[in-house]
């Protein structure tokens, strides 16, 4: 309890702890340019943002340490001595709350203002850790009374130089140590698109709201604090608007010339189910990711879901998800890259168990190519259960339009892993690293069993390879936090 003085408690730690007969550790030496991880000394666990937060306000925790840009903090010198410490994940500084003076005043994260309250001296102890005194209030960075547990919060106090005001500084690397990034490359971001494209990766997710936005950089691990930028507003489209989801843009030839499409489904702005959900597309102005967009087309007067666009012996077909004996996938002709022709194909449905684990679903159809070989895949089982996951089906004849020419795989080709606690990994997409050498793949998951169909899903991205047979090879979904080479190519900074 804190009712005891700072008198009290400062001569209680000088009984209860050992004797430090070391000289003095040199003073610690802060590279502004590089990301630390933060250790608690009495805890053993790392400076945390609590579930992957970006807002302002957010708490800031104690976490068992796992080297997420979430656990990553960058000293910003301000002068005289002091240092803000922002985050990497969020992009925002620590921050005593409302220049609160109190012992066990909160910290949290904010946005970047260089005030007082954001101001921290780093001081070195005599046992090669540091404090982290703020310069409103004069009193130390710590961990409420002495917690060892996951997300204990932290807070300022009086200085008694106490273990659990005291931290281990890990140097990770820097903005300009190049090949590296940690998932996910989005909090908050399902249904994902990324397009690498010259010289910039391009994301867009699920808004679930009227806006379709997008984020680009030039490196992976840029995109969790890239902003995000509304590059179309669905307000005023009759049936169009709102419950914007799983965007997805093709750099595609028209009669216009080459132009990005973006396609998107959507529909009356509603929570739960929605039955007025129908594919959409927009065109852009010139050769630019971010548009302009205009509207283009409806791409149907019933319910689907999950654009994708197959390209095979020269021509276009549009692939989606639809009501037809269970929620099953279809493929259309395409006579441009907004004109359907002729009607929907079924493809196939959720026939095998694990298919219909949760309830019965197969969905967000992507083509991926390779050597030759044309492969569609799929999301299966449905999203609001832990098994979602990935199936696959091969082009064995040489029209898309015939089901009889679609071989389906047995068993999944990526799905959960509880190890690395990552549940319902799907709704994926493909792209090439910059230098156009290696095959990744950006998918969406959970991050516990409990999580659900809602906009906590995070956007990941992971290199796959290729079997022997020609078949891709997804490997097994990594744990967030993981440090991941970058794609091949990426630049230095």
């Amino acid at each position: 309890m804190r009712a005891a003085t700072a008198a009290v408690i400062a001569a209680l730690l000088a009984v209860c702890q050992p004797v430090v007969t070391a000289g003095p550790a040199a003073a610690a030496v802060i590279d502004t340019s590089a990301y630390y991880v933060l250790v608690n000394r009495n805890s053993g666990k790392a400076l945390d943002v609590y579930n992957l937060a970006t807002n302002d306000g957010a708490a800031i925790v104690q976490w068992t340490r796992n080297d997420g840009a979430w656990q990553q903090w960058q000293f910003l010198d301000s002068g005289g001595g002091h240092y803000r410490l922002r985050s990497r994940h969020s992009g925002k500084v620590l921050d005593l709350y409302d220049f609160s003076t109190a012992d066990g005043a909160n910290v949290v994260q904010w946005t970047d203002h260089n005030g007082t309250n954001q101001q921290f001296r780093v001081a070195d102890t005599d046992n090669g850790h540091i404090k982290l005194i703020n310069r409103n209030s004069g009193k130390a960075l710590e961990v409420w009374e002495r917690s060892t547990a996951d997300g204990a919060r932290v807070s300022q106090y009086t200085d008694l130089n106490g273990t659990n005001q005291q931290w281990q500084l890990i140097k990770i690397g820097g903005p300009g140590t190049p090949g590296t990034f940690t998932n996910p490359i989005k909090q908050r971001g399902p249904d994902p698109w990324l397009t690498y494209h010259n010289g910039y990766y391009y994301l867009a997710t699920t808004t679930w709201n009227s806006t379709i936005t997008m984020r680009r950089s030039r490196t992976l691990a840029g995109l969790p604090s890239a902003p995000d930028t509304t590059v179309f507003d669905l307000s005023g489209r009759p049936n169009g608007c709102c419950n914007m989801w799983a965007p997805e843009f093709h750099l595609l030839d028209g009669p216009n010339g080459r132009r990005w499409y973006l396609y998107y489904v959507a529909g009356q702005n509603v929570a739960d189910y929605n039955p007025t959900q129908r594919l959409h597309v927009l065109e852009s102005d010139g050769t630019d990711p971010m548009g302009p967009y205009r509207f283009k087309a409806d791409l149907g007067t019933s319910w689907a879901l999950d654009a994708g666009v197959l390209q095979h012996g020269g021509r276009l077909y549009l692939m989606g998800t639809y009501q037809n004996g269970g929620q099953s996938l279809f493929i259309q002709a395409l006579s441009n890259p907004w004109t359907t022709s002729g009607g929907q194909v079924k493809i196939t449905g959720p026939t095998l168990p694990w298919e219909r684990q949760t309830f019965p679903v197969t969905e967000a159809p992507e083509p991926l190519y390779h050597n030759g070989k044309t492969f569609v895949i799929y999301s299966a089982s449905a999203c609001w259960g832990p098994d979602y996951k990935l199936g696959m089906l091969t082009l064995t004849g040489n029209d898309p339009l015939n089901p009889a020419h679609w071989t389906k795989s047995p068993n999944p080709v990526f799905q959960r892993n509880d190890a690395n606690g990552v549940y319902a990994p799907g709704h994926n997409g493909f792209f090439k690293s910059p230098d156009g050498t290696e095959d990744w793949i950006v998918y969406h998951a959970n991050d516990s069993a409990s999580g659900g169909c809602d906009m906590n899903r995070s956007t990941r991205a992971q290199k796959f390879t290729w079997n022997a047979d020609g078949t891709p090879n997804f490997g097994t979904p990594v744990r967030l936090g993981t440090t991941l080479p970058a794609p091949s190519g990426e630049p230095a900074n």
